[in-house]
């Protein structure tokens, strides 16, 4: 927010009735209020410029009272973007303040909407923000229209997407936003549940519980404490093979691995089914391993 001259909020209340009792500004006043802000920091000539034109932040909050929020609020939000509109207007862009005034009005107040119309946030991007005030008046407009009299959900949402610029799954993650009101995972369930039960006690998570976790881990590290055990019974030859063959994230095929080793593709064939084989002798027998290596 910039330097508002030490404007204050006040009461939304008596922002409407001060509205309703102030003349409205011919250009010629407009200008001179705002050149005695910018060049004088007049603070009186900055708030005669703001309370004349209350009746358009209330006009302008009012198209937003669907939403559900209080009107007082609105009116309120209203009133700080007419403020900031009134500290930044320059008399060099030669326009009424009236057109500059109604962009930085809304803006403060779709904001307001967006951080308070539910506890979720959203539409943080600018299409999904025209999407979420956009949306039911496209729709609304686009079901009047013949060839959407049979229109599927699907093919109004496309239609939706394509008058918006948004992807048609941004309609319709929007549109269930809209329709479906914000539910606490803590709120109990529906009678007939079991007593003291709460919906976040009915989502289900794709994680193993814990104790499975648990036992996975202590399962995946005896594993590996035996192999490891294991393989010091190759010798070198067969040690290289297998990691080349087996343990390797990229298993190299018997031609290039016999290439490297100075033999045939038959022999490195042989060498590593006669390393498994002993693999597998010392897993299932624990020869020459620790006693408690099984445990």
């Amino acid at each position: 927010m910039g330097d508002l001259g030490g404007q204050s909020v006040v009461p939304s209340t008596f922002l409407a009735r001060a509205a309703r009792a102030e003349p409205l500004l011919a250009r010629e006043q407009e200008f001179e209020l705002a050149r005695r802000w910018s060049e004088q920091r007049d603070e009186r000539a900055l708030h005669r410029l703001v309370q004349a034109h209350m009746r358009l932040a209330i006009s302008i909050a009012r198209r937003f009272r669907h939403y559900g929020l209080p009107m007082a609020d609105l009116v309120q939000e209203g009133h700080i973007g007419l403020m900031e509109a009134a500290a930044r207007f320059e008399v060099a862009r030669d326009v009424r303040f009236s057109t500059y005034a109604t962009w930085w009005i809304r803006a403060a107040i779709q904001d307001y909407v967006l951080r308070n119309w539910s506890i979720v946030r959203g539409g943080t991007s600018s299409g999904q923000k025209a999407l979420f005030f956009n949306l039911r008046r496209v729709r609304a407009r686009l079901e009047k229209a013949e060839e959407f009299a049979h229109a599927t959900r699907d093919e109004m949402y496309d239609a939706v997407a394509d008058a918006l610029g948004v992807p048609a799954v941004e309609v319709a993650r929007m549109d269930a936003r809209l329709t479906a009101p914000d539910l606490s995972l803590n709120a109990p369930l529906s009678a007939g549940a079991e007593e003291g039960a709460a919906r976040l006690d009915q989502l289900m998570a794709d994680d193993p519980l814990p104790d499975e976790q648990v036992a996975e881990s202590i399962d995946g590290e005896r594993q590996r404490r035996w192999l490891s055990l294991a393989l010091r019974s190759l010798s070198d030859r067969e040690m290289r093979i297998i990691r080349a063959r087996r343990l390797a994230e990229e298993s190299e095929t018997l031609e290039t691995l016999g290439a490297r080793l100075g033999i045939s593709k038959e022999r490195v064939r042989q060498i590593e089914n006669r390393a498994i084989e002993k693999l597998r002798a010392t897993l299932v027998s624990g020869a020459g391993m620790p006693a408690g290596a099984f445990a």
